[in-house]
């Protein structure tokens, strides 16, 4: 693959996966979810296996601590995530996701999969599960985060 090739090819693949944040965001905007940012979905990604700390949020999210801490705090006042006792380290707070929390997980789900129906009805379903299978192949674990 020539250079040029290999950045118009980068450059299509970043602007997909910014088209896709953007359109997940508009959605939950969409959805009565205010004040939530891009940042805080990729933060409740991590959060809803089974919460994180703060230092792995800010692994996640590849931010220094103090970043990921003003995260949580901004987070925790908007009453999407609350800070609880660690269940195995008595030194370190686990941030887990509210009610609220969740329900916007669950609508920024809906919106990936109205941004994605997009996507198949321009490619087809069965082009839609090559593009899965390659990029799958390509990126098996991620991460998925922000690149700033």
């Amino acid at each position: 693959m020539q250079n040029s090739e290999a950045i118009a090819l980068s450059a299509v693949l970043l602007a997909a996966a910014g088209e896709l944040t953007q359109r997940i965001h508009e959605g939950v905007v969409a959805r009565g979810f205010e004040g939530v940012r891009p940042a805080h979905g990729f933060t409740f990604a991590r959060l809803a296996s089974d919460g994180a700390t703060v230092t792995e949020i800010a692994a996640h999210l590849g931010v220094t601590k103090q970043a990921a801490s003003q995260i949580v705090e901004e987070l925790v006042r908007k009453g999407y995530v609350e800070r609880r006792p660690h269940p195995e380290d008595a030194r370190a707070r686990l941030v887990v996701l509210t009610e609220l929390g969740w329900a916007c997980t669950r609508a920024a789900e809906e919106a990936a999969a109205d941004a994605v129906g997009a996507w198949a009805e321009v490619l087809g379903e069965r082009e839609m599960r090559a593009l899965r299978t390659l990029l799958t192949s390509i990126a098996p674990y991620g991460p998925i985060k922000p690149a700033w």
